[in-house]
């Protein structure tokens, strides 16, 4: 074996060596630089769809530091076998928005619990591949210092590639429901604060979503267990955000109830799909 090897097989060792220690969410701080393709033409060929090479330009980003987003049986891997790890970079989001991406209501964001006090959260929509031997001069600092914490993280990076294609008929039969609610979401009123302490909203969709006929139901998930909220029955805000959808086309039965996870039972949950009132969008609109 020949010096060169000697050293790589040093370098490999030392690699395996720190990345035993590093996890999902974890996240280096200080100025940092991520690079992405832009095409300020936005011109495409033909037939192909592809952005014409000449167009594209790379540019470097700063941002204020880095995520691993990498699953933590692969960081740990040897560097032999997985020698790369994906990183996103760490932006500043506004005080009132911290909240939603901790919800998973942003799922272009996740939330990075031990960041909270500085307002960083993890950006999905910029991936960066690295080698692991980077991790060799990167001070770790954890992201995640809980299993809870950590599971929240992974659904959040779920959350932002498996978010469910809504049929159009339905993205328009809730139009007036999903203006309704993001115009009271940050609102300082009762309405805008019940919208806030919803973990999430799911709809159930019978038999399933190529039916003729279809009976939607919506769960408005709340956190706590109490029947009322800011002395409001949470039946009355229920009716009230139902009110807003008009039955109409396929949808002939249209039902709500506001309940906790617990009132949900598994095959309810699973066999649901997660509203992002933000990011509803159907094939017409741009």
């Amino acid at each position: 074996m020949g010096r060169g090897a000697d050293d790589k097989t040093t370098v490999i060792g030392q690699v395996d060596e720190v990345v035993k220690s590093w996890r999902q969410g974890d996240y280096v701080l200080g100025s940092a630089w991520t690079v992405h393709r832009f095409n300020p033409q936005a011109r495409l060929t033909n037939a192909s769809a592809q952005v014409e090479e000449d167009d594209v330009d790379l540019v470097e980003e700063e941002v204020r530091g880095l995520v691993v987003v990498t699953q933590t049986c692969d960081i740990v891997r040897t560097s032999r076998d997985r020698p790369f790890i994906d990183v996103v970079p760490l932006v500043e989001v506004p005080e009132e928005n911290l909240d939603d991406v901790r919800k998973g209501r942003r799922p272009a964001y996740a939330f990075i619990p031990s960041l909270a006090d500085q307002r960083l959260v993890a950006y999905l929509d910029k991936t960066t591949t690295l080698e692991k031997a980077v991790l060799l001069t990167w001070t770790r600092s954890e992201g995640c210092r809980t299993d809870t914490e950590a599971r929240d993280f992974t659904r959040a990076l779920a959350r932002k590639h498996l978010r469910f294609a809504f049929p159009d008929d339905f993205v328009e039969l809730i139009g007036k429901l999903r203006s309704r609610l993001i115009e009271k979401h940050d609102r300082q009123s009762d309405e805008g604060r019940a919208l806030r302490a919803l973990r999430e909203i799911r709809v159930l969709a019978s038999p399933d979503w190529s039916a003729s006929e279809i009976s939607l139901s919506l769960y408005f998930i709340r956190d706590g267990d109490q029947s009322s909220f800011e002395g409001e029955e949470w039946v009355s805000y229920v009716e009230r955000w139902l009110s807003r959808i008009e039955r109409k086309g396929r949808f002939n039965d249209i039902s709500g109830i506001a309940a906790t996870l617990s009132d949900m039972s598994a095959e309810e949950y699973v066999y649901s799909d997660q509203l992002d009132l933000d990011h509803l969008s159907s094939a017409d609109e741009e």
